[in-house]
């Protein structure tokens, strides 16, 4: 498993291109070699190649606005192809538990998203929030996503905060969805519902760490999107320090 950061946590510093290639550099200079690029400005795929090569980073998964991913999948494939990233993603998609239609409504819309993705040999990734771990019908939303959407065709990006804030147990959502999860987000959890530095908040992310060596989990990528008035860069390197004296790398 290898370290990354998610691009999110400094989306403020990402605002043109100048300033992302800026902040593409800190980030390689605390030390991580695989970025989720998310919350940016908007960039041309071979630019973005270009600033990678630079920096010695991979971007490993992305988070593409909803409209490019329905408008032409196909396409999104091909983008992703000039910086070499595997995994497109999905940020958001909101579940209203009341109303059932809303979880057919996903499958309809993303179902031929996902597989014409995986026809551009992409895998299509989508990220949980709180809001997943609302029940229909006595079973989480999450849990109707794993059973309707075939693995082969969507993955999940599981986010630590997230899923302890919906009231489970992240080291359980890794297991529970193992072998289509080749990245998540850590983020940790503190109290009063805020996000933190990774090892300052309280998840137990031994047990997360162990269920991820065993479940397929090829990037593990911090990500804090509130820093609560902290510098993210500084966030993002504590984190980076707390998951190398775990022996990550």
């Amino acid at each position: 498993m290898r370290i990354g950061a998610q691009l999110y946590t400094i989306r403020d510093h990402c605002k043109t291109p100048d300033d992302f290639a800026l902040s593409l550099r800190k980030v390689a200079d605390i030390g991580y070699t695989t970025v989720q690029v998310s919350g940016t400005c908007a960039y041309e795929p071979k630019w973005l190649k270009e600033q990678l090569d630079k920096t010695g980073l991979e971007c490993v998964i992305t988070h593409i606005p909803a409209d490019q991913l329905t408008a032409d999948p196909a396409q999104a494939a091909r983008n992703h192809d000039v910086f070499g990233c595997a995994y497109v993603g999905l940020g958001w998609y909101g579940f209203q538990p009341e109303k059932a239609e809303t979880l057919d409504g996903f499958i309809a819309q993303y179902g031929p998203v996902a597989r014409a993705l995986r026809e551009g040999g992409k895998y299509f990734m989508y990220h949980n929030h709180d809001q997943e771990f609302q029940k229909i019908g006595g079973k989480t939303i999450l849990a109707h996503l794993a059973d309707r959407m075939p693995a082969d065709e969507m993955g999940f990006t599981l986010d630590t905060f997230w899923i302890q804030a919906g009231g489970g147990d992240p080291a359980y959502w890794v297991e529970a969805l193992k072998g289509r999860i080749p990245c998540i987000h850590l983020k940790d959890y503190a109290y009063g519902r805020k996000m933190a530095v990774i090892g300052e908040g309280n998840i137990n992310f031994d047990r997360v760490f162990e269920k991820a060596e065993t479940s397929g989990v090829q990037y593990m990528l911090v990500e804090q999107d509130d820093c609560n008035g902290q510098d993210p860069f500084d966030c993002l390197k504590r984190s980076y320090d707390y998951l190398r004296a775990c022996g990550l790398e």
